[in-house]
């Protein structure tokens, strides 16, 4: 299969079950809405090592929040309710309630919430008051700006982490321009995140080492240009000599397809990209298999 000349190989994306939750972070301004959202979801790239998986979803206009000023919808991942409980808490507590004129919305709906906000009404030091913003139940916290708002509890479901493709291209430049194509792409697929950098996986790894047993995921040296150049086992064709791995977060399986299917249509059209590929793991990591012609 191929699109634009670009081979699209017969290969799935192996995924994994993760809890989710979709905030919406408004301020006075795009700038101010945008600090506080990269802030809340700062060290957020993999749940390998980072307490959360973490991102900006999407830029949300003052005419579609409850608030009716400019937002950034935001993700925040964990794989066990206890500790996302614990993250949500901690990422509005000291990285939005902290920044100037925000405000907090929940915008996932269902059965399972979490207090985040009624815990955080708890810095108001007696002073909190309940209000209400259209359907929202919400904290007023006195600060020293104004009053920090958040909504009283916040949705969570299962969703769908480590979605993911390669791009292969005939220099490190051209996959790193197809790779940032790609994210921009993705970035028109509501209800996805791109956590890693920049959207894009620079190191990405295998699960456990090879050498090390101190280690639960190493590189993964079948797919390093550099190792290949050294005459070593590779999985990367000859004519390859840049390699990029995108990984996609979604609320569900279908978001995430959605999102790997625009970032692969965006990727094909950049010159010198020769082939997408997918990392799996022989089913040892996760139950969602995303098949890579399946999209198309």
């Amino acid at each position: 299969m191929e699109i634009n000349g670009v081979n699209i190989k017969n290969n799935y994306a192996e995924a994994f079950g993760i809890k989710v939750t979709r905030l919406l972070v408004t301020a006075a301004n795009q700038e101010l809405a945008k600090v506080a959202a990269t802030e809340a979801t700062g060290y957020g790239t993999s749940v390998i090592g980072c307490p959360a998986e973490a991102g900006i979803d999407c830029y949300v206009p003052p005419t579609k929040t409850p608030d009716g000023r400019p937002g950034y919808a935001i993700m925040i991942c964990n794989g066990s309710k206890k500790k996302l409980d614990h993250e949500l808490l901690e990422r509005i507590g000291m990285c939005i309630l902290t920044a100037p004129t925000t405000a907090v919305f929940n915008l996932l709906e269902g059965d399972e919430k979490l207090k985040t906000g009624f815990k955080l009404k708890f810095f108001g030091d007696g002073y909190e008051e309940k209000v209400e913003i259209g359907d929202k139940s919400m904290f007023a916290i006195p600060i020293m700006s104004g009053d920090f708002l958040v909504e009283e509890k916040f949705g969570y479901k299962e969703g769908v982490a480590g979605g993911n493709f390669f791009i292969l291209a005939d220099s490190q430049m051209s996959g790193l321009v197809a790779a940032q194509v790609a994210v921009d792409a993705i970035k028109s697929v509501e209800k996805t995140i791109t956590p890693f950098p920049g959207g894009m996986v620079a190191s990405g790894s295998k699960v456990g080492c090879n050498s090390y047993d101190f280690l639960d995921a190493s590189t993964n040296e079948k797919m390093c240009v550099s190792l290949k150049e050294k005459g070593m086992e590779s999985n990367i064709r000859e004519d390859a000599h840049g390699v990029f791995e995108i990984v996609i977060d979604g609320e569900d399986e279908e978001s995430v397809r959605s999102a790997m299917k625009a970032g692969i249509e965006a990727a094909c059209t950049v010159s010198g990209v020769i082939e997408i590929d997918a990392g799996n793991f022989g089913g040892n990591l996760g139950a969602h298999k995303i098949n890579l012609h399946d999209l198309f």
